[in-house]
């Protein structure tokens, strides 16, 4: 459900706050007047909705006509557990949420979707699009765990890209090894001079760039009646 008065309609895009069930998880729904599709974000250990990076990618793929939907997976009181923090399993259920909420949401509810993943994040979007494989058009993670994904990476057939920054070796090395494992359309992106967070000059565009094309190339045509204002 919506908070109506949090409602506006801003450059391009009209903004809502949301409740998303059945915990009532805080969410920003971004709907541009003609969306051709929809992307929930999935953030990592340690962040929130409020993620500066995610709400970078998510305003960048507003403009270039998705919807997307930033929320915060984890009650506060859950947060306050660390363990909740890495609970794969329980992040992929509360985003499984958040995709169910989308496919009946009037807004959203034509409108094909894709998963963004960080971080821990990416591995819930992981296990959550090969739970609901015929929701989720496209998968991509940025800077992520897809390997905490576990048993799940044979399960994804959604076209999946992983993007590492060629600074970040561990991880680098985590992502061409789940890379191995994924069944579906799959791609390895590195992005050169870029650490974990991606916070060089440029390195965050050149992620905006990728995961905007990934989900242009991989996403379904809309309804176009689904978007409009």
């Amino acid at each position: 459900m919506s908070r109506s008065p949090k409602s506006y309609r801003g450059n391009r895009a009209e903004v809502a706050e949301v409740l998303i069930p059945p915990m009532g998880l805080v969410g920003s729904l971004r709907i541009p007047q003609q969306s051709c599709g929809v992307i929930a974000f999935a953030h990592g250990s340690g962040s929130s909705r409020l993620s500066p990076r995610n709400t970078y990618v998510a305003d960048a793929l507003n403009h270039a006509g998705f919807a997307t939907l930033l929320f915060d997976l984890l009650t506060k009181d859950e947060e306050a557990d660390r363990y909740n923090v890495f609970n794969i399993p329980l992040l992929a259920e509360r985003l499984i949420a958040a995709l169910n909420w989308i496919s009946v949401e009037p807004r959203t509810a034509q409108l094909p979707v894709g998963l963004f993943g960080a971080s821990t994040g990416a591995a819930a979007a992981l296990v959550a699009a090969a739970s609901l494989a015929d929701k989720v058009g496209a998968v991509v993670s940025r800077g992520g765990r897809p390997d905490m994904a576990a048993a799940a990476l044979e399960e994804v057939r959604a076209p999946t890209l992983l993007i590492v920054g060629g600074n970040d070796e561990d991880v680098l090395a985590l992502n061409r090894a789940a890379l191995a494992r994924l069944s579906g359309p799959k791609e390895l992106k590195i992005i050169p001079g870029a650490s974990h967070l991606f916070s060089e000059p440029g390195t965050l565009d050149a992620v905006v760039a990728e995961a905007g094309a990934w989900f242009t190339r991989h996403l379904p045509p809309a309804d176009q009646s689904a978007g409009e204002g």
